[in-house]
């Protein structure tokens, strides 16, 4: 991998990690296109991954210290409820890192997969687009009274919204797209999804980006670590601008054009390859 291939997988890598159209089937497509090795990119796909959720860390990082503040009052309040949720919302994503590893790593290799999950994400999409657009109060509390749950969703909505977490491991599946819109579904409003789905994937990924470090994948790359800073710098201001785009496209704009976009990338993948 040069410098070049480098910086554009890493700019593709920022721009749509927060955008609803999958960073990880657009880093298919584009290395197909550029003609890069699958088995160079797991590492470089770690480092512009971390690259992203530090660029997320900036962008919450007021969120993210009022929530460290509550942890340490050592008492149940609204940070400490918030952050019990997000790790609710962690634990179909372990199972499945855990269980399921290989064959996730083992299906990136594939662009019908890719096709097919882009068309799966924009259905998504648009399906929650129309379901939401009823939802007036937020999330409903656990006996569905409609009483709106602490800090704008509950624990089951948050646990489905980490199942969506999970399957969206699966390249072409938009993981904020997959977790915004199964949110939106559940009826969380649309002002609360879009910090949850944001935050709930950073111990993820810096988990995996550690235990590759530790594990000694990132010294057994091929990549030059040249390419790999200028992947992960690539990323990282990509991924700033975008993940402060898609915060306020989330409270306003509809999701069913981005839907319409993967549907047209989906299909034209699969003609492709046909």
């Amino acid at each position: 991998m040069d410098w070049l291939q480098a910086i554009v997988l890493g700019l593709v890598q920022g721009l749509t990690e927060f955008l609803p159209v999958s960073s990880s089937g657009h880093l298919a497509i584009f290395r197909a296109l550029l003609g890069t090795e699958p088995s160079e990119d797991l590492v470089f796909e770690v480092a512009v991954h971390a690259a992203t959720a530090l660029a997320t860390i900036v962008v919450f990082r007021k969120e993210i210290a009022r929530l460290l503040r509550g942890l340490f009052r050592f008492s149940y309040n609204d940070e400490t409820d918030y952050v019990a949720k997000l790790c609710v919302s962690m634990i179909p994503v372990f199972i499945v890192g855990v269980f399921f590893k290989d064959a996730v790593e083992a299906a990136f290799g594939s662009l019908y997969v890719v096709g097919a999950a882009l068309l799966i994400t924009a259905a998504l999409l648009a399906f929650s687009d129309w379901k939401s657009s009823g939802t007036a109060n937020g999330a409903l509390g656990p006996a569905g009274n409609g009483s709106p749950a602490r800090n704008g969703i509950s624990f089951g909505q948050a646990f489905a919204t980490g199942i969506g977490q999970a399957l969206a491991v699966i390249p072409g599946l938009s993981r904020s797209g997959t977790t915004i819109s199964t949110g939106l579904i559940c009826g969380v409003k649309r002002e609360s999804m879009a910090q949850f789905s944001f935050l709930m994937v950073l111990v993820p990924i810096l988990g995996e980006s550690f235990l590759d470090i530790v594990g000694g994948d990132l010294g057994a790359s091929s990549v030059d670590i040249a390419p790999l800073l200028l992947g992960f710098v690539s990323a990282f201001l990509s991924g700033l601008f975008a993940c402060k785009a898609m915060v306020a496209l989330v409270r306003r704009a509809k999701l069913k054009w981005f839907g319409l976009y993967c549907a047209i990338a989906g299909l034209a993948v699969l003609l492709f390859l046909a």
